[in-house]
């Protein structure tokens, strides 16, 4: 409890001044109803207004105490810095679970400092390791012969440590060098715990509807629940590591480990062993000569396949899960945490990128609605002037000209106002993609989405509607046609939109 409520604490007090601004257009709202309704309703509202202002001088009157002095001082950040450490540490005793929430947190530079955040990110491989005699029982259990049996040489020191495992350098007898993930003892019994815990918070928070209107906490807590349990089945994740690998087979800049079946179990997986720098190394890309602004474009381009072409996504893009190698080939790791998408929703989710891409804040609009971002029952036009001016402002901006605080209370305040929710099937979606965003802020603040995926929609919308234009002919030709006639308004707009995407450099 202390170390989330120091953690919230810091996030309310650190963005005060964009949610006073939230709170003060929120109120201006209010007083301008409250004028309709007659004297006795301003006088209510006036006074509920001296009472925001007397709560407003007091919080900034704590930010000021909290972090004792201006913003940019010393002693600020080296308080920031003992805190951040003191975070990390603490999360590490809470366990798995919360590791993993400090592991995507530590991608998140929009939200934090840059003292929470180095000191997070080293929770993606310098979790403290368990002891080297568990691991090799556990590896001898799982394989059934001995570690020197198994493999020719065994580094005797870990390389690096996770939340839910950690991994060591060996070879096998066949000369291949490779990476062994070794699981952490009692980790099945651990998160289920903390599953229990979080199952009780969220029967609590029926008790508070307004807690629950604007997402689904019981199925996003179900979702994670599921991609957990499938996280620590080793066997699954080498299977979705082959499943990954076939859909880029054809990309020749992407690596994904091959997996050693013969020396892999649930609880152990021995990978090809993979070198290379990390993706928001800056520097270390740098001086390999490797642009981090590329980088970072070649990962955008292989998200917007993974979701809009293969429907399975790495849901864990976090740095320590991608490396660039020496030959400038981008390496993915770690397939524990993966998602699926519905054919169905894959559809719609198409059509929202092309209105992105096209600046449609129009159709974009219903395509939130068509993604159930909207209860049911409500009038999609009520809310679509607001949807279209919230998105025509922010299509606009590059990613380093993008406030994401004033973006969350901007959001925050449709959420408020209008009957939206967050659909369970978009956690890990959401959570890819705010990762994404948090790579993107290190290593290319310039970065546009619409000239990263203008290429790749041109590709995909020839591939796709001609696809569309080829079967209607076909079913035509070979009187499949329902209907009896064919469609030929469809099949012109088709095949302009394909010499559209074409034409247009």
């Amino acid at each position: 409890g202390r170390v989330l409520g120091l953690l919230s604490l810091y996030l309310f007090l650190d963005s005060y001044d964009i949610r006073a601004t939230f709170n003060e257009r929120f109120a201006q709202r209010k007083r301008e109803a409250a004028r309709k309704r007659g004297r006795i309703a301003q006088f209510q509202e006036w006074t509920r207004n001296v009472d925001r202002r007397l709560l407003d001088r007091f919080i900034r009157v704590l930010r000021f105490l909290v972090f004792r002095g201006a913003q940019g001082s010393e002693k600020k950040e080296a308080r920031l810095e003992a805190q951040a450490v003191w975070l990390k540490e603490s999360l590490i005793k809470l366990g798995p679970t919360f590791i993993k929430i400090g592991q995507s947190l530590g991608t998140r530079g929009d939200l934090l400092p840059l003292s929470y955040v180095k000191e997070l990110v080293k929770l993606q491989d310098q979790v403290p390791p368990f002891a080297n005699a568990e691991a090799f029982a556990r590896i001898e259990t799982e394989l059934g012969r001995k570690v020197s049996e198994a493999y020719a040489e065994f580094d005797t020191e870990p390389i690096a440590a996770a939340s839910l495992g950690q991994v060591y350098r060996a070879r096998l007898h066949t000369g291949e060098e490779v990476a062994v993930k070794v699981q952490r003892p009692g980790l099945a019994e651990i998160v289920g715990f903390d599953i229990v815990v979080l199952r009780r918070l969220t029967e609590m928070m029926r008790r508070f509807p307004q807690m629950n209107e604007n997402a689904d906490w019981e199925g996003m807590l179900r979702e994670f629940s599921e991609t957990i349990t499938e996280e620590m089945d080793y066997m699954q994740e080498g299977r979705n590591a082959d499943v990954f690998r076939e859909n880029f087979k054809k990309w020749k800049t992407i690596r994904v480990p091959h997996i050693h079946w013969t020396h892999t179990t649930a609880r152990v997986l021995t990978m090809e062993f993979i070198r290379g720098t990390k993706v928001v190394d800056i520097e270390g890309l740098r001086a390999k000569r490797f642009s981090p602004v590329k980088v970072n474009r070649l990962l955008v381009r292989t998200y917007l396949k993974q979701l809009l072409e293969d429907g399975f996504f790495h849901a864990d893009p976090h740095p320590g899960n991608l490396l660039v190698m020496d030959n400038g080939h981008l390496a993915f790791f770690d397939f524990g945490m993966t998602g699926k998408i519905t054919p169905r929703l894959q559809s719609l989710m198409i059509n929202a990128f092309f209105h992105v891409v096209s600046r449609d804040v129009h159709g974009l609009a219903q395509d939130l609605i068509n993604l159930d971002f909207l209860k049911p029952g409500v009038d999609p036009e009520l809310i679509r002037p607001v949807v279209e001016g919230l998105f025509q402002h922010y299509l606009d901006l590059k990613l380093g000209e993008v406030n994401f605080k004033e973006l969350t209370y901007d959001l925050a305040e449709v959420m408020y106002e209008y009957p939206f929710r967050l659909p369970a099937n978009f956690t890990y979606i959401i959570r890819a993609l705010m990762t994404l965003e948090g790579i993107g802020i290190v290593t290319d603040p310039e970065f546009s989405f619409f000239d990263t995926a203008k290429p790749y929609a041109k590709e995909f919308m020839l591939k796709r509607e001609g696809k569309l234009f080829r079967k209607l002919m076909v079913d035509k030709l070979l009187g499949r046609d329902t209907e009896g006639r064919i469609e030929w308004g469809k099949m012109w707009k088709l095949a302009k939109m394909a010499a559209k995407m074409y034409l247009d450099k």
